[in-house]
């Protein structure tokens, strides 16, 4: 609970230390990749440039903007750990979903950069212009980047499901798709290298190919945040849990104007409940707190709940008809 100890010293809620623990969980993650990052970006692109390959310079970028999002991942969880106030009553969990959004968004231009420069070399090679072949430090580059990437998913989709971390999970698709970059970069590079003359090519057209399965994620992720960010309702899975846990809470003899969204890591839900008019105001609110609770168990302690109690029109009707069609409607 919430309060002053009996040295005067102001202390945490159970949520707030939840959401504290939660917050430096998915920040050490999160800077373990930044190193990580920084390390793999300088060694592609010295790699590329030496080893004359188009598809590792690409890759270097794409490891690049890697390195942005974790930034901008842990802003964004340091924002959105705030807790609420004056001017954000349910707190600043959006700031976590903008986060994820902007990962997207920076996905998308890598993709772009990287379909665009390989583009161009294809090109240049079909106007007849020959092409340097990629020397094999750029295939130990490539080799060591699908290990590093393909570790660092596995790291962090693990703790971003625990956290229940959007933005740590969109990182974590960010980290395999660029091992999948890497694992057509070794192709490209591998078969430039191993093929020679006229094969050349293949670093270039292993960088375009590889575009499209990035902006693919980029995609997905950014479609998803932008999608909480104009208040979609919950997955319909968790929509009718909480169908079901409204019908089947003792007291409720029916409901309407059942209303979803996510904020941030955070769950809401709004819905008018009907109970029997002739109950007293306790024990209607009774009934309110059952409702509640039974929210939390499906949404998560942290979740926010308007719960709005209405008189049954018709008790006898809903005591006779406990499965009464007026219970499942949804506005």
């Amino acid at each position: 609970m919430k309060g002053i100890d009996g040295a005067g010293t102001k202390t945490l809620s159970d949520s707030e230390e939840a959401e504290n623990y939660r917050y430096s969980q998915a920040a050490y993650v999160t800077k373990v990749s930044m190193v990580l990052n920084f390390l793999l970006t300088c060694f592609k692109f010295a790699a590329g440039v030496v080893g004359n390959s188009t598809a590792m310079i690409a890759d270097a970028a794409h490891s690049l903007s890697d390195l942005i999002t974790d930034i901008a991942v842990i802003a964004g969880l340091k924002v959105a750990r705030k807790p609420s106030d004056s001017t954000h009553n349910y707190g600043h969990g959006k700031i976590e979903t903008l986060a994820t959004a902007f990962i997207g968004l920076v996905l998308a231009a890598a993709a772009f950069g990287i379909f665009w420069g390989g583009f161009q070399k294809v090109i240049v090679f079909y106007h007849g212009e020959g092409l340097p072949e990629p020397s094999k430090i750029a295939l130990v580059a490539a080799i060591l980047s699908i290990m590093v990437k393909e570790w660092l998913y596995r790291y962090t989709i693990v703790h971003g499901r625990e956290l229940k971390s959007d933005a740590l999970i969109a990182n974590a698709w960010d980290h395999r798709s660029d091992a999948f970059s890497s694992i057509g970069t070794m192709l490209g590079v591998g078969g430039a290298i191993f093929l020679g003359g006229k094969w050349v090519v293949l670093d270039p057209i292993a960088a375009v190919v590889l575009s499209f399965f990035i902006f693919k994620v980029a995609f997905d992720i950014s479609y998803k945040s932008l999608n909480e960010l104009l208040e979609a309702s919950l997955d319909s899975e968790t929509y009718r849990s909480i169908e079901e846990a409204l019908l089947s809470t003792e007291g409720v003899l029916g409901f309407h104007e059942l209303k979803t969204r996510k904020i941030g890591n955070a769950m809401a839900a709004d819905v008018h409940i009907e109970v029997d008019r002739d109950l007293s105001i306790v024990d209607a609110h009774e009934i309110s707190t059952q409702v509640e609770d039974r929210l939390k168990e499906i949404c998560g302690k942290n979740g926010h709940f308007s719960i709005h109690i209405e008189p049954c029109s018709d008790s006898e009707y809903y005591k006779k008809n406990s499965s009464g069609t007026n219970k499942k409607t949804r506005l």
